[in-house]
């Protein structure tokens, strides 16, 4: 299934890393919101947030890791916490769940709580993950990844970003509901939180078409992407999609001396090296032929501020065309994320006779992955036999993912960017987001007429899936302000 965006995919405001202002979204006062009471639901969440994030620090020492060389045990530990949090937080209906993978396996352990919807009221699915990625090498971490520490306004450990603290938003924001509202909550909400995200969710489809009805919602917050900047927040409104796949480019039948035979004939890492140059042009834009590629980022990225982001080597020129959030939002990108060659250590003065790279490219909105695959096989077939010199290549397909666009016009997106505007007191940014989230096109798929809105607590700082992964607190006290006023505008005052 192809996602047509429903309205532009470009962001609406026009803003920079230096601010929030612009012409777009305005920031409506709490009179537009009848029925919610913003300075209530405030001092609630701050008169909770030291008990917010002593919970998330004991989160975070739980080594929840989805990955098969982890010990599985961990993640139970750290589902059960999670539901404990949750019933804690006054919702009763708590189950742990799994479905097996496809090799009859079980899956990650998911959370799912309900609190059903009252008469005439929509439900809200709150979706986060409590698995995290491995810590990597110990030795870049200026703290144990898996215990939390205070900092400079920062609170540093693995998991903390990414994701936890989504989980712990949402607990939050409905501990903030239950002081101030009550037993008057009449909004439906389902909490799903996932088990296995970072292992690539591979029992995500499954889980849905199981529970379909369990999780059925009119609105699904997925709580897993980044703030424009600290102090700004952002409604992540497009996603890029993403396939991948190997090429293999074999010349010999085995290998041989180089000395004796080099030179008439070139190795496989040689021939595979040309063939990869051959996948962007001389300005480092992909030169793929039939991808989608749109110029239409509306935002402004100074470069300054994309190369302190990025961590970029002076000197090194940026590639492509086109403003910077443009190339990173509505334009194809590539890159190469592993080679099958030897190392420098096991080098031999030997000719190759196989060498494989894996690629991955990340796609447009309204890029249908199918045919991206197709672009890039026939992109290989038709170098194959000049610049790798006749060579056999082998492409082999990997995954696809959807892109995924949302239409900021509509009622529960327009309540997240009031809310987001009023819990931190500037405009926020409606973004997109150059990475891939593939569980999302499930959820437009199982859950056609929902309204999904991605938001998250990360900003360019947090360094997620790396060594001293952090979360700026003061944003997280904002995140879950933000998630309390849009529940409470959904339940006074609906869809």
């Amino acid at each position: 299934m192809t996602i047509e965006p429903k309205t532009s995919a470009s962001p609406k405001m026009s803003a920079s890393k230096d601010g929030a202002a612009g012409s777009g979204t305005a920031v409506h006062p709490s009179s537009d919101r009848p029925g919610v009471d913003v300075d209530a639901l405030r001092r609630s969440v701050a008169g909770n947030f030291r008990a917010t994030v002593d919970a998330l620090v004991d989160l975070v020492a739980i080594p929840g890791i989805a990955w098969d060389a982890f010990d599985v045990a961990e993640l139970e530990r750290s589902a059960a916490a999670v539901a404990a949090l949750i019933r804690a937080a006054g919702l009763e209906d708590v189950q742990i769940l799994r479905v097996n993978k496809e090799d009859g396996t079980p899956g990650g352990p998911a959370v799912v709580a309900r609190k059903p919807a009252a008469a005439g009221k929509p439900t809200v699915l709150l979706y986060a993950h409590h698995d995290v990625q491995p810590p990597g090498n110990a030795a870049l971490w200026q703290t144990e990844p898996f215990g939390a520490v205070e900092r400079d306004g920062r609170l540093y450990g693995r998991g903390a970003a990414d994701d936890k603290a989504g989980i712990m938003a949402h607990v939050g924001a409905l501990r903030a509901i239950t002081d101030i509202v009550g037993a008057d909550f009449g909004l439906g909400v389902t909490l799903f939180i996932e088990g296995e995200e970072e292992a690539g969710s591979p029992t995500f489809a499954r889980f849905l078409a199981t529970h379909r009805e369990l999780l059925r919602a009119d609105v699904i917050v997925v709580a897993d992407s980044s703030n424009w900047k600290v102090g700004v927040p952002a409604l992540t409104t497009s996603l890029r999609g993403l396939v991948d796949g190997t090429i293999e480019v074999a010349v010999l039948d085995h290998a041989v001396h180089s000395g004796m035979f080099g030179g008439p004939v070139l190795d496989a890492p040689t021939l595979l090296a040309r063939l990869i140059a051959t996948l962007h042009d001389d300005d480092g834009a992909v030169a793929i032929e039939g991808l989608v590629s749109r110029d239409a980022a509306a935002i402004d990225y100074p470069e300054a501020d994309y190369r302190t982001d990025t961590s970029m080597l002076a000197g090194v020129r940026l590639a492509g065309s086109g403003s910077l959030a443009s190339r990173l939002w509505t334009k194809p990108a590539l890159s190469i994320i592993g080679m099958d060659v030897p190392t420098v250590a096991l080098s031999s003065n030997t000719l190759l006779p196989v060498a494989r790279a894996k690629f991955s490219l990340r796609l447009s909105p309204g890029q249908d992955p199918q045919s991206a695959m197709d672009a890039v096989e026939r992109h290989l077939q038709r170098y194959a036999g000049t610049v790798a010199f006749g060579a056999k290549v082998t492409f082999t397909p990997g995954e696809q993912g959807q892109a995924f666009a949302t239409d900021t016009s509509a009622p529960a997106a327009r309540s997240a960017l009031w809310a987001l505007g009023t819990a931190w007191g500037v405009q926020p940014v409606e973004s997109g987001m150059g990475g891939s989230i593939p569980f999302v096109a499930d959820l437009t798929e199982t859950y056609p007429e929902a309204q999904i809105l991605i938001t998250g607590v990360e900003d360019p700082d947090s360094r997620a899936h790396s060594a001293n992964e952090s979360l700026h607190l003061g944003d997280f006290e904002n995140t879950i302000l933000a998630e309390a006023l849009l529940l409470a505008t959904l339940d006074a005052q609906g869809l």
